[in-house]
């Protein structure tokens, strides 16, 4: 079998690009292999020959970044990585870099961990043991009796029992708050009177023998901003917030699934008060009848134990999930202690759905005095996504103009009256479904609201 040579010929490569200069996916394809074959200077010059065809292109600022990282023009790279990052924080190798450039600089320690702390929240397999011990997060001893974590002592630190990888999968601090959710006035007071008064006035909860903590599940159809309004709830009492997603559970070799959720469990103990949030949570609690493989149901066995704080209490750890299809979890999640409250999300109302344009159209060029209530009032059934949709579509349609008049032009009301009309709400065809569960499975009225909702039953 041959190798890989560590001087690759690209010649040929090269004289492609010099027939059609102005091929940017082969242009960025060159510069990344002029690169990683140690040709730094003329990966330079390829990588600032496709920045000046295309600026924004994220790839070839992150490769020119890495360039001049390699080329040591460090001043060269955090420009431009900053530059990189103030437009998209979501790119964890551009995260990486700047920790590295900060490190190697010497600055700011502090903001160093943070970018590198926000890197393998992003991606964990960016894991560098080299920048680790540079910037002082090796693992720590853990003291007698441990568990906690050592106070002071920075992120590094691994509680016992407890993999290191897991302190940095999707833990925050929730800015926003209920504040910046628009309408869901009755969702809001539910989270309120299960999640959020039992911290606040945990004193009173006490007296009644109410612990802070317990679980409500958020359901309806996809894009009424279910995960939005989670991270709301952590913003209102300033808790800690963890997003866990299927593929942050799931494992292919046997008893991982169980032993990963139970870490993100001890972790949300440890960082008390915080929300614990699970998305398409029926993808890890389905109906264990439904089930073929005894993997699933002792998945759901050891969910279920977390849930009951059978071995640690779950005091201070508000635990919110959010499906599309709540018919499909097995029922022994909607019994006492457990997902006992459930909240139906609607597409948002009309007041709602004008302010979510608002905020959608914000920095974008728009017409004077642009009506978005009549938008709003043509929308109805319309989810957050759809109303995205709505906006991407009419901004799409001022851009084929601009570029023919070759200057930006303003949203007109006319954009977004189209728009509308060319979008579909995507939420008819879950309230179908929903109708029928609502109608012919719905024991204890658990889905009594989507039939208020969709006007069948009266409140």
């Amino acid at each position: 079998m041959s190798t890989f040579s560590s001087q690759p010929d690209l010649q040929p490569l090269l004289d492609a690009l010099a027939f059609s200069p102005d091929n940017l996916p082969l242009r960025r394809h060159v510069a990344t292999q002029l690169r990683q074959a140690g040709r730094l200077t003329e990966a330079e010059e390829h990588y600032r020959a496709g920045m000046r065809q295309a600026p924004q292109d994220t790839e070839l600022q992150l490769g020119l970044a890495e360039t001049y990282a390699a080329l040591g023009k460090s001043s060269a790279a955090l420009v431009v990585v900053e530059e990189l990052l103030s437009n998209h924080a979501e790119l964890a190798p551009a995260q990486l870099l700047y920790a590295r450039l900060l490190a190697r600089a010497g600055g700011n320690s502090e903001e160093a961990r943070h970018a590198y702390q926000q890197a393998l929240v992003l991606d964990n397999s960016l894991r560098d043991p080299e920048l680790d011990a540079q910037l002082g997060l090796h693992t720590a001893a853990i003291p007698a009796g441990g568990g906690a974590p050592v106070p002071g002592s920075g992120a590094g630190v691994t509680p016992a029992g407890l993999d290191e990888r897991t302190l940095f999968a999707g833990l925050e601090k929730p800015k926003i708050t209920f504040a910046e959710v628009g309408g869901m006035e009755a969702v809001k007071e539910e989270i309120r009177l299960k999640i959020i008064h039992p911290l606040q006035y945990a004193d009173l909860y006490k007296a009644y023998g109410k612990a802070a903590g317990g679980g409500l599940l958020l359901y309806g159809p996809p894009g009424c901003g279910k995960t939005h309004l989670a991270r709301a709830t952590a913003g209102e009492v300033q808790a800690s917030f963890i997003h866990v997603g299927i593929s942050d559970i799931l494992d292919m070799f046997l008893g991982q699934s169980e032993k990963k959720l139970h870490e993100l469990f001890e972790l949300a103990r440890l960082q008390a008060p915080c929300v614990l949030f699970f998305d398409e949570v029926d993808a890890l609690a389905a109906n264990r009848h439904d089930l073929r493989q005894s993997a699933g149901r002792t998945l759901i066995n050891q969910f279920l134990e977390e849930l009951d704080g059978a071995r640690s209490s779950n005091d201070g750890v508000l635990i919110l999930a959010a499906t599309n299809a709540p018919w499909h979890l097995d029922p022994a999640f909607r019994r006492p202690g457990r997902f006992d409250r459930i909240v139906l999300v609607t597409p948002p109302d009309e007041p709602a759905r004008a302010a979510i344009l608002e905020v959608m159209l914000q920095g974008k060029p728009v017409q004077d005095n642009l009506n978005t209530a009549a938008v709003a009032a043509q929308t109805a059934g319309f989810s957050g996504a759809d109303l995205k949709a709505v906006v991407d579509t009419a901004v799409e349609t001022r851009l084929r103009e601009s570029m023919r008049a070759g200057r930006p032009l303003p949203v007109q009301q006319s954009d977004l009256t189209a728009a509308a009309k060319q979008v579909r709400p995507s939420t008819k065809e879950w309230f179908a479904t929903a109708k029928n569960y609502a109608l012919y499975s719905n024991e204890g009225g658990t889905y009594d609201d989507i039939l208020t909702y969709m006007g069948i039953r009266k409140p």
